[in-house]
């Protein structure tokens, strides 16, 4: 039985392959999943992507589902009880961050209608689809993220730096980044 081609990082680890098959680069248009891949990155500067895909349904039940309504009403309370979750990152600044993110993410759906609408927009919609045979042609960030990530800014969000945003338009299958040799690049 021939075994699948899959982008190198995702090897060995059966909860990576399992994000690898089924999300990684997959379009995602849905505002609450997008909220919470920013919420997520967000909470990953500093550290790799497998803490925190690990933690994962710890910051679910944490962050209510990744409700951007709810976590927008977060008061000193509500993260000093996160400060004590040891299922999370507790980060205070990073905590403060999703709060402050929700509420923009909020005034963003306002503008727009849904964030998905203004952030597919840089993109015209459609997912970049880039043609890399390594990893090492992976771009920690381009022009495209280091907009998106000074419009982020400038409507108030934080924690939104081009590396991280860069691995937002990965995750959310606005850049396809799987190599050209792996199963799920013409997915």
């Amino acid at each position: 039985m021939k075994t699948k081609t899959r982008c190198p990082w995702a090897a060995n680890d059966a909860l990576y392959i399992k994000y690898h098959d089924k999300e990684w680069g997959i379009p995602v248009h849905n505002d609450k999943k997008l909220f919470e891949f920013l919420l997520l990155e967000g909470f990953q500067a500093g550290l790799s992507w497998r803490t925190i895909l690990y933690k994962r349904q710890n910051f679910r039940k944490a962050f209510d589902n990744f409700d951007f309504n709810k976590i927008a009403k977060y008061d000193k309370r509500k993260i000093n009880s996160l400060m004590k979750d040891v299922g999370i990152i507790r980060n205070k600044l990073k905590i403060e961050s999703a709060v402050t993110n929700a509420k923009a993410f909020i005034a963003v759906r306002k503008e727009f209608g849904t964030f998905d609408k203004y952030i597919w927009g840089f993109v015209d919609g459609k997912p970049i689809k880039n043609k890399f045979k390594t990893n090492k042609e992976i771009p920690a960030r381009t022009e495209l993220s280091d907009l998106i990530s000074k419009d982020l800014k400038k409507r108030g969000f934080n924690f939104v730096g081009s590396t991280i945003i860069y691995a937002h338009l990965q995750a959310t299958g606005m850049v396809n980044d799987h190599l050209v040799d792996c199963f799920c690049y013409n997915k």
